[in-house]
C-alpha cells in the first residue's frame, strides 16, 4: 500500500501499515488522477479527534498557499484558528453591530438569477415549504422592481416591493396589482422574519463589513444565535450567499468547511444549496469538507426515498475522500452500507484508537494516525483542558 508523497499534499500523520508519512491535498491528488473530485467527508463519534484533524488540516493548508472559509461556526470553535492564521472572524448575533447583505453577489455572474435563488431559499426556510409558481413570480417581480431603483438591493427593500408591486409589470403578466400582492403574501410574511422578527438587524440592510478576498481564512461565528436550529439554517443560507459574493471572485484554491454538518442537513433548501456548491467545486477551485458525528445522522434528515435524504446522500456520493474515525458497534452496518466499505474496512472502525482514521479513496485505503505539533494544541485541541494528559495523537472531540 503506497503512501502518497508529500509533494501531493501537506503532512497529516503516520500511515499505520507502512510507517511512512501520510500527506494530503485534494487539489494535487485530483490533478494526479487519484481523486474524482476534491470533496471530503469526515465522520466519527465525539472525542475521537475529527475536529482537531479538520482544524490542523486547515492551518497546514494555509501554510501551503491554500485558503479556508467556514461559512457557519455554530459553537465559535473556529475563531481561534482563524486568528492564529491571520484570518478574519465575522461574528453574527442579536445585539452585535455586524450586518451582512446576502444579495451582494460576485461580479461576473447572473446577478438577478443569483439573488433570486438566495431569496427563494430564504423564503422556503421561513415558510418550511417550497414556493409555488405564483409565489416565485411575485418574488421575482419584487426583486426586479427593487433592482430598477437600487444597484445594491436588500431583503428589506424586496419586502417593501412585495407589498407595492409595479402595476405595469403586473399587467404585462396578465395580473392586477391586487393579485400580485396576494400571490406574494406568504413570502412577504416569511421574509419579514429577517426584517422585523428575531433575525432583524442581521441581514436586512447593507453590509457593514467588507472582506479582503485574499484573506487566508474567513470564519462566520454564529455562536451568538444559540441553539435555535431555524435561525442557524437561515443565517447559514444568508451568510454563505454573502461570502460567495465576497470571496468567489478570486481564483484561490479554498477549503469550505461545514462543521456540525448534521445541523445543516435537516433543511432541504440549505442542502440543495450545498449540493450546488459541491457540483461546482472543480470549476471554482473549492474543496468542501463536511464533518459529521455518525452516518446515522442522515436518519434525522428524512426517510429513505425523501428528497432531503436523496440530496444528503448525493453529497456523500460526491465526496471522493472519506475519513472515518471510530464508530460504535451499532453504527457499523449503516456506515459500511452508506460508504460502500469492504468487510475488512468495516471491521477496523471499532478498533481505531483516538486520533486515528480510516481514509478511503477511489483506488486505495489508509489507516492514518494524525499527529499534532505541540504548537498547534492550544489552537486546535479544544478538549485539552478536559484531559489530565495531552495526547499528541490529536483530536478535540
Amino acid at each position: 500500500m503506497a503512501t502518497p508523497p508529500c509533494d501531493l499534499g501537506v503532512p497529516v500523520g503516520v500511515e499505520a501499515f507502512t510507517g511512512g508519512l501520510f500527506c494530503f491535498d485534494p487539489w494535487a491528488l485530483y490533478g494526479a488522477g487519484e481523486l474524482t473530485n476534491p470533496n471530503v467527508l469526515l465522520a466519527g463519534v465525539i472525542g475521537q479527534g475529527k475536529s482537531a484533524l479538520a482544524k490542523s488540516l486547515a492551518l497546514r493548508s494555509i501554510a501551503a498557499g491554500r485558503a479556508v472559509y467556514v461559512p457557519g461556526d455554530p459553537k465559535g470553535e473556529w475563531a481561534p484558528v482563524a486568528r492564529a492564521a491571520g484570518g478574519t472572524v465575522v461574528r453574527l448575533g442579536p445585539g452585535l453591530s455586524t450586518r451582512l447583505n446576502p444579495l451582494d453577489v460576485a461580479p461576473g455572474v447572473d446577478v438577478h438569477a443569483t439573488r433570486g435563488r438566495v431569496l427563494a431559499a430564504v423564503a422556503a426556510l421561513t415558510l418550511r415549504r417550497e414556493l409555488g409558481a405564483a409565489e416565485q413570480g411575485a418574488l421575482d417581480a419584487a426583486l426586479a422592481l427593487t433592482e430598477e431603483h437600487d444597484a445594491s438591493p436588500t431583503i428589506g427593500s424586496v419586502v417593501e416591493a412585495l407589498g407595492a408591486p409595479d402595476r405595469a409589470a403586473a399587467k404585462a403578466d396578465g395580473l392586477r396589482v391586487e393579485d400580485r400582492v396576494a400571490d406574494g403574501r406568504d413570502v412577504t410574511h416569511g421574509l419579514r422574519r429577517l426584517v422585523r422578527g428575531d433575525l432583524a438587524g442581521l441581514f436586512d440592510g447593507r453590509s457593514t463589513q467588507n472582506l479582503d478576498p485574499h484573506a487566508p481564512m474567513v470564519v462566520l461565528d454564529l455562536s451568538g444565535l444559540g441553539s435555535d436550529e431555524d435561525a442557524l439554517a437561515l443565517a447559514m443560507t444568508c451568510s454563505a450567499a454573502w461570502l460567495e459574493g465576497a470571496l468567489l471572485a478570486t481564483s484561490a484554491k479554498r477549503w469550505v468547511i461545514y462543521d456540525e454538518a448534521w445541523r445543516l442537513l435537516r433543511q432541504v433548501a440549505l442542502v440543495r444549496r450545498m449540493q450546488a456548491q459541491w457540483k461546482l467545486s472543480r470549476a471554482h477551485g473549492i474543496a468542501n469538507l463536511m464533518v459529521l458525528h455518525r452516518l446515522s445522522d442522515l436518519d434525522a434528515i428524512g426517510r429513505q426515498g425523501s428528497e432531503a435524504r436523496a440530496l444528503a446522500e448525493g453529497l456523500l456520493a460526491d465526496c471522493s475522500t472519506r475519513v472515518i474515525y471510530r464508530q460504535e458497534s451499532d453504527q457499523l452496518a449503516g456506515t459500511a452500507t452508506a460508504l460502500g466499505l469492504t468487510r475488512a474496512e468495516r471491521d477496523l472502525l471499532p478498533l481505531l484508537p483516538r486520533g486515528s482514521g480510516l481514509w478511503t479513496m477511489p483506488a486505495r485505503t489508509h489507516v492514518v494516525h494524525h499527529l499534532l505539533h505541540p504548537a498547534e494544541l492550544a489552537v486546535v485541541d479544544t478538549d485539552a483542558a478536559m484531559r489530565e494528559e495531552t495526547d499528541l495523537g490529536g483530536g478535540s472531540r
